[in-house]
């Protein structure tokens, strides 16, 4: 993706681009970088960009618009949406027809057109069949955010900042793995240090502030009640997240966390854990980038809870989360989440 955005920069544009996957804000982002190199003004761009969607065309009607001339340029940006959705010829000897007509137009497209193929998600047993098989080396996925605070981190350096380790730890717990929503906060907490400091470090008091998280009552904190195992404080810090975030959306907030917690710490009991590097060890539990350096605290908490008690704890955290999808009855939120805690604290 780097090497794309490197070519597309510097004006090697293709006269194709078959973009799919669940990341529509980073194919947008793209999409306005091609038309930026592509042409010499924005009003050039206007004139000359089309955007059809897939629904409203055949293959057929596809590759007609596509083999036509511009009018106002050298060359036009012909823009598909939702090309996954493309229509169906009449018969099936026509659709057989318009793929063919397709396939001639992968092969030898056209140099007047730059045509970009935006998709959603596309199976991968789908993309071995046509149309999708005709794109192969046009093809660039985008698939969700993996490792928000590794996506995060990378933005606010293209940004020129750097996220100090307790910083990105708390942005990456509450940030939704979404590259639109990651993009905006970066953005926000930019602009948020950039008016307070000189130094471009974004520090845990810019998220806690910017992002809106209490300093006192966050899963950080949680976590640390937990591992010594108080049951009133994990139960007091617990109630006021849900207060703060919303009863529900607190509480699947604080499952999704624990979930991830209590599985790190599973992992520490692998045998000869304790004897690799941290950096090893970091990257057993899935922390990347400037998290790498909280991975000596899962060796602390390892040491508090043996395997039962973490065995244990995944099973409520589990059996919690199937009781706010609906498949067992609570009274409410609150209940449920004092019961957790009460589970989790080994008070059952």
């Amino acid at each position: 993706m780097k090497q794309l955005h490197k070519n597309i920069s510097s004006g090697k544009l293709q006269p194709l681009y078959f973009l799919h996957g669940p990341e529509s804000f980073l194919k947008e982002e793209l999409t306005d970088l091609i038309k930026t190199r592509a042409f010499a003004s924005e009003d050039e761009a206007a004139l000359n960009t089309s955007v059809i969607y897939g629904q409203d065309i055949t293959l057929g009607d596809l590759v007609s618009r596509a083999s036509e001339f511009p009018m106002f340029t050298n060359r036009k940006l012909l823009v598909v949406k939702h090309f996954e959705k493309c229509r169906k010829a009449g018969s099936a000897a026509q659709q057989k027809q318009h793929i063919e007509q397709f396939r001639r137009y992968c092969r030898n497209p056209a140099e007047t057109t730059i045509l970009i193929l935006d998709a959603a998600q596309i199976d991968k047993k789908d993309l071995r069949k046509p149309p999708y098989s005709e794109l192969e080396s046009f093809r660039h996925e985008f698939a969700q955010v993996k490792n928000p605070d590794v996506f995060a981190t990378e933005r606010a350096a293209a940004c020129g900042w750097e996220f100090e380790p307790d910083a990105i730890k708390a942005f990456s717990a509450y940030i939704e793995p979404s590259a639109r929503d990651i993009c905006r906060e970066v953005e926000k907490l930019v602009m948020y240090a950039s008016s307070k400091r000189k130094t471009r470090k974004i520090t845990p008091d810019d998220v806690y502030e910017c992002v809106g998280i209490s300093k006192q009552y966050n899963v950080f904190e949680l976590e640390k009640a937990l591992a010594s195992k108080n049951i009133r404080l994990c139960s007091g810090i617990s109630l006021m997240i849900m207060e703060q975030e919303g009863q529900k959306e607190g509480l699947m907030n604080i499952l999704r966390y624990l979930t991830v917690f209590y599985s790190r710490i599973w992992k520490m009991h692998t045998p000869g854990v304790r004897q690799q590097p941290l950096s090893e060890t970091a990257k057993m539990l899935g922390m990347y980038g400037r998290q790498e350096f909280f991975a000596k605290n899962y060796l602390d908490y390892a040491s508090r809870f043996t395997l039962q008690e973490i065995e244990q704890a995944i099973v409520s955290l589990q059996h919690a989360d199937a009781s706010i999808k609906g498949l067992h009855p609570y009274p409410d939120e609150k209940y449920l989440i004092l019961r957790l805690m009460q589970e989790l604290s080994g008070q059952q």
